[in-house]
């Protein structure tokens, strides 16, 4: 077995024990509403980790594709890393390798964390919509998100091998991206419902199995005394929405990330992280996200700069438009559209304000 294998593997298994760790698998804390203190502490874990991986990448990334010598390193770079270009020497040419790799990380992270938003604009609609107590969010949300990442591990790694196959895909993603992008940026804020007996996901789990007809505590089964039956509960159903719509969200943000980096670990790395502290960014957000107004449009202008840069990568690299001005350009749309919220609420805000 191949040392790339084995940190993927491990990888892997530090993600689900951090996971099952905030999910309170390893105490006998029952499901619980998750306070405003108990969100921020798990954000900062998330934020933590997520940095501290960037910094790890800057000195081990050659592990995650077992680079041991010069010409395994020339076969990665032609593979995923077309326009970086290395030293002679093999030491400076990994450790600018490396940086290069942890940079492509960062920046996609953020991208990735920054689109996670807007998901929970919807979370919030799915459980109002399914009539879900706030009491089991926690526990939906976790094994929902679980799902979409299996779900993302398949789309991300089937991208590359498409793009790594057909180049001309990345001029598609880019031309959806500007299009998604001008699409929020001159579509009015509409008051969205969800037709829970309509929803795809719904009528999907409903043909495969028996759905019990009420929420049973924080059940995602249960067995039927009377006749043996084993059943799903709506709370399963609840469950396997969010993991759908998330994978609705990835069309987005996935395509997004490929303008970074070209590298599958590395969109993997950075998708891992953002939707994984995207739990506790949820109850984190959840009540003061009205104060973010304009972060939408700031995704916005984002989504459209990513797909602008996809579109014309080739020019803007001799240019010398490099990851640092990206990473630069990214945290300057979403400073300047969290800024611009908290010192101009929207009209409507102040007059509620007012009356209140």
């Amino acid at each position: 077995m191949s040392n790339e294998v084995i940190f993927f593997a491990g990888f892997i298994v530090f993600v689900i024990f951090v996971m099952m760790l905030d999910l309170g698998a390893f105490s006998r804390q029952r499901s619980h509403i998750v306070q405003f203190k108990e969100a921020a502490a798990w954000s900062a874990v998330w934020v933590t980790l997520a940095i501290g991986f960037y910094f790890f990448l800057r000195n081990f990334g050659y592990w995650v594709h077992d680079i041991s010598d010069p010409s395994h390193l020339a076969a990665v770079q032609g593979l995923y890393y077309q326009n970086l270009t290395l030293p002679a020497d093999f030491d400076a040419a990994l450790t600018k390798f490396q940086n290069n790799m942890a940079l492509e990380y960062l920046t996609g992270y953020l991208v990735e964390y920054s689109l996670s938003v807007d998901n929970i604009f919807v979370f919030i609609l799915i459980f109002s919509s399914f009539g879900v107590r706030e009491i089991y969010y926690k526990k939906v949300l976790v094994w929902g998100i679980l799902g979409s990442i299996v779900l993302r591990f398949i789309f991300i790694f089937l991208g590359s091998a498409l793009i790594q196959q057909f180049s001309w895909i990345l001029y598609i993603f880019g031309a959806f991206l500007v299009y998604t992008g001008l699409k929020i940026l001159f579509t009015k804020d509409e008051e969205e419902n969800i037709d829970v007996q309509k929803h795809p996901a719904v009528k999907l789990t409903s043909r495969y199995f028996n759905v019990f007809e009420r929420y049973v505590v924080d059940h995602f089964f249960i067995r039927s005394k009377r006749t043996g039956k084993l059943y799903v509960t709506p709370l399963f159903v609840v469950m396997i929405v969010i993991a759908f719509t998330d994978v609705i969200f990835a069309v987005d943000s996935i395509p997004a990330i490929f303008s970074i980096t070209k590298d599958p670990y590395i969109v993997f790395f950075s998708n891992v992280f953002a939707i994984m502290g995207l739990r506790s960014m949820f109850f984190f957000l959840v009540n003061v996200i009205d104060m973010f107004a304009y972060l939408k449009y700031g995704l916005g202008v984002l989504l459209t700069f990513i797909g602008l840069k996809m579109l014309f990568e080739h020019q803007l690299h001799e240019w010398g438009f490099n990851n640092m001005y990206s990473l630069i350009v990214i945290v300057g749309i979403l400073a300047v559209s969290i800024i611009v919220s908290l010192l101009f609420p929207p009209k409507e805000k102040k007059l509620a304000e007012v009356k209140e």
